[in-house]
């Protein structure tokens, strides 16, 4: 394959300088681009596809050591993260890691999930494989298809696994402190964990309390650690109307000092009349209307 891009394009497109391409090559003769006749540097587009792939490891806390060292264990076609390979094999994951959870076979996934991050980013685990395996085991458990043996074991399981991930991240002392809570009476903490790892990975120090907590406790611990944002995380559709009712509550005793999200699946139960009456309050499903929302509460 020809090359096509000149050094300095390729340290545009990434990001990097180019004495750090240039370091990488001469260390780890990972790349090794082609010459014009000038003896100028030409990387094929097949090149600068490993490169994307090994920042994406370094920015997941990887070292280019180990980037390398994991990219040489690995099949190269798994660099194509954004092939149609990468989305086969995302799905052939997730439903190995499902079958094992739902098996209660611990060793095996972890062998699975130590493969995924090997791959992948950090995020792109949590929030693309964690989170769908999670709402169709929720899905699952409510349809009678499997035990509440079954759902405990997994969100075990997957808590665990998260949190491991957790220790790893660091605070970005100039972003506001956040609290995730779980509203009263629910039972379901997966998604507010996942959505407290998007928060994390973004550098806020945030708070997570899980589920089980009164309105009351999450008053009080907001008086004590006095946050910039609430989120509340509500999944089921008769709890929907009072998580609404705390956002209210909140949102007046502080205020508007401190901005409240609520998420989760019990979002989707809204009336529109109600979706636009708390619309201030909804966080939204994806990730760019998560982004879009922490903007407006930051601006």
């Amino acid at each position: 394959m020809d090359g096509k891009y000149n050094i300095k394009a390729v340290s545009k497109l990434l990001g990097i300088q180019a004495g750090t391409l240039r370091a990488w090559e001469r260390r780890y003769k990972i790349i090794e681009p082609v010459r014009n006749q000038a003896g100028h540097r030409l990387y094929t587009e097949e090149q600068v596809a490993i490169l994307k792939w090994l920042i994406r490891k370094i920015n997941s806390g990887f070292t280019i050591g180990q980037a390398v060292d994991i990219l040489e264990k690995e099949e190269m076609v798994s660099v194509f993260s954004d092939d149609t390979y990468d989305s086969d094999q995302l799905n052939k994951l997730k439903r190995e890691i499902l079958l094992s959870l739902l098996n209660f076979e611990e060793g095996r996934c972890n062998q699975l999930l130590d493969q995924a991050f090997a791959i992948y980013s950090m995020e792109k685990v949590v929030i693309h494989i964690l989170g769908p395996i999670m709402i169709e085991v929720g899905d699952k458990w409510e349809k009678g298809e499997i035990t509440i043996a079954n759902e405990h074991f997994a969100t075990s399981y997957v808590r665990t696994r998260i949190g491991m991930v957790f220790q790893h991240l660091p605070v970005d002392g100039l972003l506001p402190k956040v609290l995730c809570v779980c509203t009263p009476k629910e039972l379901h903490e997966i998604g507010l964990l996942i959505f407290t790892f998007y928060l994390k990975r973004r550098g806020f120090d945030t708070i997570y309390l899980g589920s089980g907590i009164p309105e009351v406790d999450i008053i009080q611990v907001a008086y004590k650690i006095k946050p910039k944002m609430i989120f509340l995380s509500c999944t089921m559709e008769e709890n929907i109307i009072g998580t609404l009712e705390i956002a209210t509550t909140i949102t007046n005793e502080f205020n508007n000092e401190i901005k409240v999200g609520i998420g989760g699946s019990g979002t989707e139960h809204l009336l529109n009349k109600n979706e636009d009456d708390y619309e201030q309050f909804l966080v939204g499903k994806t990730e760019e209307e998560w982004e879009t929302w922490l903007k407006d509460a930051l601006t």
